[in-house]
């Protein structure tokens, strides 16, 4: 027989807020994608400095790296966490390989996400806050997916890490999100203090 597992309310409304914020920063990145290319003078309303520049993001070659605007992958792949998210509700229990399914793509967007803010860091030059909306999101996201996977048993890790897991499952998003964040504060650091 093949094994299941299910979540909590919590794991599971942590997926449909993810989701959601990831939605919302896709959907509006797309809209304003549209319309600079509709216009090429259009400002997006996110564009509120030269540091923090969703303009620059989006004309970027980075911005469309599989040859089309990110953000529409984000709203694909967004809507299938909130999908995920609602069904764990609603008390359905995914087998292994779809635990597995979905921590791959999660890892994907981690990786892409964590790419991304290299390249608005350190090669565009400007942070968009839409993006940084879903980067959180992902990170969050990922260990999340990553802690329940390790402590259903589907992905063999030592018992320590498994009970480091179990018990401070906060700690490795909250770690990942203040790098980013000391990442972006020292980046600009004569921009935010002068």
């Amino acid at each position: 027989m093949t094994r299941t597992a299910g979540s909590s309310r919590a794991f599971a409304a942590l997926l449909v807020i993810t989701g959601a914020a990831g939605l919302l920063a896709s959907w509006v990145i797309t809209i304003d994608k549209f319309k600079l290319l509709q216009d090429p003078d259009f400002t997006p309303g996110c564009s509120l400095n030269p540091v923090v520049s969703c303009g620059s993001v989006m004309e970027s070659d980075q911005a469309s790296a599989f040859g089309f605007p990110n953000p529409m992958l984000g709203l694909v792949a967004y809507g299938i966490v909130i999908c995920v998210g609602m069904s764990l509700l609603t008390g359905v229990a995914f087998p292994r390989w779809y635990w597995l399914t979905f921590l791959a793509g999660c890892l994907f967007g981690v990786g892409f996400v964590s790419w991304l803010q290299f390249e608005s860091l350190y090669r565009i030059n400007a942070p968009c806050l839409w993006c940084c909306l879903a980067w959180v999101a992902t990170i969050v996201l990922f260990w999340y997916v990553l802690s329940l996977v390790v402590r259903q048993g589907f992905l063999p890790v030592p018992g320590p890490l498994r009970s480091f897991l179990d018990e401070f499952t906060w700690v490795p998003p909250v770690l990942h999100l203040g790098v980013v964040g000391m990442l972006v504060l020292t980046r600009w650091w004569d921009f935010w203090t002068g």
